[in-house]
């Protein structure tokens, strides 16, 4: 699985058989969220968490709308199109 950058200490990855829309997953030792970025443009959206906070989820999608447009391209290069 291509964890295509680290936040936090959180891994964001994109499976590459996966299906669309263009989401990524993100991974802690003990929990994950799913977020469709919605791209090109976002917003993004949650789809699914467990075992974050909400404040933790808050800070999560506002770091990864801060590198959105980055987020899209690596989902671009292994699965085409949004």
């Amino acid at each position: 699985m291509p964890t295509v950058m680290r936040i936090h200490g959180l891994r964001i990855v994109i499976y590459p058989n996966d299906h669309r829309p263009a989401h990524v997953h993100v991974i802690g030792p003990d929990n994950e969220a799913v977020f469709v970025l919605n791209c090109p443009a976002g917003p993004l959206d949650l789809r699914e968490s467990y075992g974050f906070k909400l404040a933790d989820v808050n800070q999560i999608q506002d770091v990864l709308g801060s590198v959105l447009a980055t987020l899209c391209n690596e989902w671009n290069k292994l699965h085409g199109n949004y």
